[in-house]
């Protein structure tokens, strides 16, 4: 699992085609998943300034 998160973080377009749901991850369950674009989604969020 962590290789894949590594995966998603150096190529943040298939981040954007996972959430359009243009793209699957093969192995990855769709609860796996939907936490892993939760996960992003975030990571997004706090890097918005929230916590500065």
């Amino acid at each position: 699992m962590i290789n894949v998160i590594q995966y998603l973080e150096n190529n943040p377009e298939l981040v954007s085609l996972l959430k359009a749901q243009k793209a699957s991850l093969i192995g990855v369950s769709p609860i796996e998943q939907k936490a892993i674009l939760d996960a992003f989604n975030s990571e997004v969020e706090l890097e918005s300034g929230s916590w500065k």
